[in-house]
């Protein structure tokens, strides 16, 4: 893994995979608001998916002007855009984990972010009418191990005594019947079903999310700069930083890097601290068997080591009824030590393509039937996330570094990680760094000196 973590990281390449999301890129996706680059602005934000979208939209409804938005390749391309669009924390699964390194009130204060992360999205979708197949609905987990259920089962009892009655608690525990005759899993194909976990979540097009909140942003008076890679960030020595960029300099009062993993390719310091992961997804045509009036929830299935995440289409969205599924990490050889520290996102692993095409007649069974006349497979796309050696984000400003600001490295996560990080770091950046956030923002997300000097050793969940 070490080797692994020390390869360069790039800038976005050109030509990447085209995502299921971006079939029909938006009309801002190529914008620029200015012909030419700003020489100066008080903020520069780098990054356009949902972080960057987020901190933008609140700082300039706080009344901040002059924002300018450099985006590498077009809006909202990167993480966001290309994710497998599930809203779902699953916080249990961490929960123990959290408890032991942490103590019992922060593992309740992350599992409550998390939550609280899906409602808010959803809930600003629907305020701001941005029309994303916004869609909070039920999830559940189907879990295929043994020793994982018995844990499973021991992580939920654990919530439910640190936090009862709070809405991050709730769970349902299904047995391996029950998950065969509600959520159609373990009969035929892979039957070794031992059980099943459903709780609130959600799905919905992050990549039309995140456009929506740029486009609000611009009526704001955000300036977008696309198709405009950060390349290099400069100290001035009367405060302030110049940034270069592939089409010339812009100077700022203060810069906010909303790059996740890429965030090493213009801060060297998170070289080996924000490591890349290529993540693969498909979009698949239900087999002719699946519930003609659709999948009750979005899934997880949980294997030995590794899972895959899948979300159905929900009713009126286009392409209805297809599920976009995702994972299959570890079916690759070295449980995919390849996929780490790479930015390609131009490029498939076979390995891991070939088990994602493969998986929703293991997992439905009987309930697959043959294929969709027109082929199983619509579309499947790469992309890349950012990983922490402590499995946390880093949001804050930079240790040493005045006015320059980070909200990055979600663990593959940000559904339920980028909005309310967001807020953290604009209440941050405003001056506004107290007791009402401490109240419910874990200070193990914050960018400390002694996190920067971590080792990474690969995903931890």
């Amino acid at each position: 893994m070490d080797q692994r973590a020390a390869i360069p990281v790039t800038l976005p390449r050109d030509n990447p995979t085209q995502s299921y999301w971006q079939l029909e890129p938006d009309e801002i996706a190529d914008l620029r608001s200015t012909a030419s680059l700003p020489d100066k602005a008080d903020t520069v934000i780098i990054g356009s998916g949902i972080t960057g979208a987020s901190i933008a939209f609140n700082l300039l409804d706080n009344g901040a002007r002059d924002v300018v938005m450099l985006e590498a390749r077009q809006t909202c391309s990167g993480a966001t855009g290309r994710n497998g669009g599930h809203t779902k924390a699953a916080s249990y699964r961490s929960f123990l984990d959290h408890e032991k390194e942490h103590g019992k009130e922060i593992a309740v204060k992350i599992a409550r972010l998390e939550l609280a992360n899906i409602r808010a999205v959803h809930a600003f979708a629907r305020e701001h009418g941005i029309e994303c197949d916004s869609n909070p609905c039920d999830t559940v987990d189907v879990v295929y191990d043994s020793a994982q259920w018995e844990l499973d089962q021991r992580a939920v009892e654990a919530m439910r005594e640190a936090m009862p009655g709070d809405d991050a608690s709730v769970y349902t525990i299904h047995s391996a019947d029950e998950v065969q005759e509600k959520f159609f899993c373990g009969r035929g194909g892979d039957e070794s079903v031992c059980g099943g976990v459903s709780y609130e979540a959600g799905s919905l097009s992050a990549y039309k999310f995140g456009i929506g909140v740029v486009k609000l942003c611009l009526v704001k008076g955000l300036n977008l700069q696309t198709n405009t890679p950060a390349v290099n960030l400069e100290k001035l020595e009367n405060g302030g930083w110049k940034v270069e960029t592939s089409r010339g300099l812009i100077q700022a009062r203060r810069v906010v890097l909303a790059t996740n993993g890429y965030t090493a390719s213009i801060w060297k310091k998170f070289q080996g601290v924000i490591v890349p992961l290529r993540g693969h997804v498909t979009a698949q045509r239900p087999g002719l068997n699946m519930p003609k009036g659709g999948l009750p929830a979005t899934y997880s299935f949980i294997y030995e080591d590794g899972y895959d995440y899948m979300i159905p289409r929900p009713k009126g969205s286009k392409f209805e009824g297809d599920i976009v599924i995702g994972g299959a990490l570890v079916r690759a050889p070295e449980e995919g030590l390849e996929e780490y520290g790479t930015t390609d996102d131009t490029s498939f692993n076979d390995v891991i393509l070939q088990a994602l095409t493969d998986s929703l007649p293991q997992y439905f069974g009987d309930n697959w039937g043959k294929d969709h006349p027109d082929g199983r497979i619509r579309k499947a796309w790469t992309g890349i996330m950012g990983f922490s050696p402590d499995d946390f984000p880093f949001v804050g400003e930079m240790p040493g570094e005045k006015d320059l600001w980070v909200s990055s490295s979600f663990q593959g996560h940000g559904m339920v990680l980028c909005w309310m990080c967001s807020l953290a770091l604009v209440a941050m950046m405003e001056g506004n760094d107290d007791k009402e956030l401490d109240s419910w923002f874990p200070d193990q997300f914050r960018i400390t000196e002694e996190r920067l000097r971590l080792t990474f050793h690969g995903r931890l969940s």
